[in-house]
């Protein structure tokens, strides 16, 4: 007699792989027939929640059609396919319930998030579907399971945390996925994947002064870690570089397919394990796992703080009287501050979804610290912009830049001038980003407000018509000027 038939509804959403994935892995293994399940879930293309900026703005929709798209190609390629559906997750995981069956259907599988939003959506499935849920940790490099302590107990500084579990936890081996998956059920239309438009977007075009052309996928996350180790090196030079501003190879990039999951954290470790072994092991090849931990700890944090990494005092509960100024915050977000560094790394922002480190802890700094403004503003416009958005590692860091949350140095305040100089000593990235002051020669254009009339008129900039006047002048701006200025 046939054994009877279970049918695994595998619900896919910020794990869009099919390397490392133990939801889909354990449905394949437990289950008769699988359904791999993504959801355009109408609610994240919406606004965001205090300002209403688009939840999902146009650079990260692209990518993640390619991604969706990307995955249902490699579901195909093992015998299966991706199922896409436009609707509420707990509402279409109850509809295909009731359509194949409950008593066919075993179990939902995912694997679980920690923010409210997708906590809530988690906790409908569970409460509507009507049978078994499966859930797995499956997004960071340490699992929860493997911490050396409670995330109630999590220590509220990095170092402190990074110490631990690097002494404590071993990271785990990567899920062994099978070559082939179990069928479909029978009956199951694939669903089309939307168009941008469909979703209420608009096509992003690509601006040929970005650092790369990023493309969404496993396909394509998987070739860029290959390349960034085996094929050039650069793993073994990321600590002397990642501060980089212009170029694909200053940095991993990985932050954006780490963020729609089609890239396991546990994947690169054992990849950068092997190049360890096979080429050089060095601070470099450490400090990108040192990265990766960091994105561990602000996932900790949102799962011990809940719902406080979105609240204006921050897991310090710090009440600090934040502005809202419209003026002041367009001005910002559309890189017209009359500070260039500032500028050019929002610029940058809006024409392309991306931005290097350095560039955002300067602009969230300029925000929170020389504008005042209140910080949910920055956090909500990134969420919007970022192709790299995670919700745990955005809100951790902007509640770090404005003081109210990890961060044990109290008051740290970023120098727009110094830092700019710093990374960017002959100007480049801003004549890149900013070609109105392209004939401003050097790193005075950096501060550009101190130059005298005649050289801003050989330039060509007209403070306040062609380029601002600076929205704010920082006094420790001043000790930076020196020879890099003229007509002070």
């Amino acid at each position: 007699m046939a054994s009877r038939t279970r049918i695994a509804i595998c619900l896919l959403r910020n794990d869009l792989r099919f390397h490392d994935n133990e939801a889909l892995q354990w449905a394949n293994k437990n289950c008769t027939h699988v359904l791999p399940l993504y959801c355009f879930d109408p609610r994240h293309f919406g606004g965001t929640y205090h300002f209403n900026f688009p939840k999902t703005g146009s650079h990260r929709l692209k990518l993640l059609l390619q991604t969706v798209t990307d995955l249902r190609q490699t579901l195909r390629n093992k015998g299966s396919d991706l199922i896409v559906r436009h609707g509420k997750p707990e509402v279409v995981v109850s509809e295909l319930v009731q359509r194949i069956g409950s008593e066919n259907v075993s179990t939902v599988t995912f694997h679980t998030e920690v923010t409210d939003e997708e906590v809530k959506v988690e906790n409908a499935i569970k409460e509507k579907s009507g049978v078994k849920v499966e859930t797995f940790w499956g997004h960071t490099l340490y699992h929860k399971d493997d911490l050396p302590f409670s995330p109630k107990q999590l220590p509220d500084v990095y170092t402190q945390f990074r110490k631990r579990v690097e002494g404590q936890s071993p990271v785990r081996k990567c899920i062994v996925m099978p070559d082939k998956l179990n069928p479909l059920p029978e009956g199951i239309e694939a669903g089309d994947i939307p168009t941008v438009q469909q979703l209420g977007g608009q096509e992003a075009p690509v601006d040929d002064r970005g650092v790369m052309e990023f493309k969404g996928g496993e396909t394509v996350a998987l070739e860029r870690l290959q390349h960034y180790l085996f094929g050039s090196d650069s793993v073994a030079t990321y600590k002397e570089t990642r501060n980089g501003l212009i170029g694909a190879d200053y940095s991993t990039k990985f932050s954006m397919w780490l963020a729609f999951g089609s890239l396991s954290p546990r994947h690169i470790y054992w990849e950068i394990k092997r190049y360890e072994s096979e080429r050089v092991s060095n601070q470099s090849t450490y400090w990108v796992i040192f990265e990766l931990i960091w994105r561990d700890y602000f996932r900790f944090v949102a799962l011990k703080y809940g719902n406080q990494i979105f609240q204006l005092e921050g897991i310090q509960g710090k009440h600090i009287q934040w502005k809202q100024d419209k003026d002041l915050f367009n001005a910002w977000k559309d890189g017209r501050t009359g500070v260039p560094f500032v500028d050019a790394n929002m610029r940058e922002l809006a024409a392309t979804g991306f931005m290097s480190n350095r560039g955002r802890q300067n602009v969230a700094s300029f925000l929170t610290k020389d504008l005042k403004l209140d910080w949910r503003l920055g956090a909500e416009w990134f969420e919007s912009m970022l192709i790299d958005h995670d919700v745990c590692s955005n809100y951790g860091n902007w509640l770090y830049s404005a003081g109210i949350g990890n961060d044990p140095r109290e008051d740290r305040k970023f120098n727009m001038v110094k830092q700019g100089l710093d990374y960017d000593p002959e100007g480049d990235y801003i004549r890149l980003w900013i070609p109105e002051l392209a004939g401003v020669k050097g790193g005075v254009v950096h501060t550009v407000w101190t130059m005298g009339n005649g050289a801003l008129s050989t330039a060509g900039v007209s403070l306040g018509e062609t380029y601002p006047k600076p929205v704010v002048i920082a006094p420790e701006w001043s000790r930076h000027f020196g020879k890099k200025s003229v007509g002070v």
